[in-house]
């Protein structure tokens, strides 16, 4: 599949999933993709959860604003994607080293979900991807360190 057509034919996903499993192999390659996005130099500070048990699914549903639940209710791996904080945008002494503070970091991210969703749609995948939740529920059900902030939450499923 060619770039210019999953640019021009991804969408974000807002009908009901299908819970047909999504391989072990396949979410690895959709990390990979991200992973090989540019960062501000190398510095990679993204993480990645991956939700695929039912009984995990179900606790991040719970978190997810209403319209959200009801359009991944049935998706068969859900990604949230987290930024290891203080790292991108910084110099070696940790202070600023660009205008937008922080907010380097999330560029970051943004370029790596990119990516990431843009492998899904190649592997013939629909994604959505989610800013409306509950981070402290999330982090607490997911054993996510303070240092690191949620960013967003993904919901993959095959076509």
């Amino acid at each position: 599949m060619e770039l210019e057509e999953c640019i021009n034919n991804r969408r974000s996903i807002r009908k009901k999933y299908l819970d047909k499993p999504v391989s072990k192999e396949t979410i690895i390659k959709l990390i990979e993709a991200a992973q090989k996005a540019p960062s501000w130099k190398n510095s990679q500070v993204s993480r990645y959860y991956v939700i695929n048990t039912q009984e995990y699914k179900e606790k991040i549903l719970n978190c997810l604003a209403e319209f959200n639940k009801e359009n991944i209710k049935n998706a068969p791996v859900i990604i949230v994607s987290a930024i290891e904080k203080g790292i991108s945008g910084f110099n070696k002494e940790g202070e600023y080293a660009s205008h937008l503070k922080e907010g380097f970091q999330f560029f970051d991210n943004g370029l790596q979900v990119e990516n990431l969703c843009l492998k899904a749609y190649e592997l013939g995948l629909g994604t959505l991807i989610m800013g409306i939740y509950d981070s402290e529920k999330i982090r607490e059900i997911l054993n996510i360190p303070e240092n690191q902030e949620i960013v967003a939450v993904i919901g993959i499923r095959l076509y």
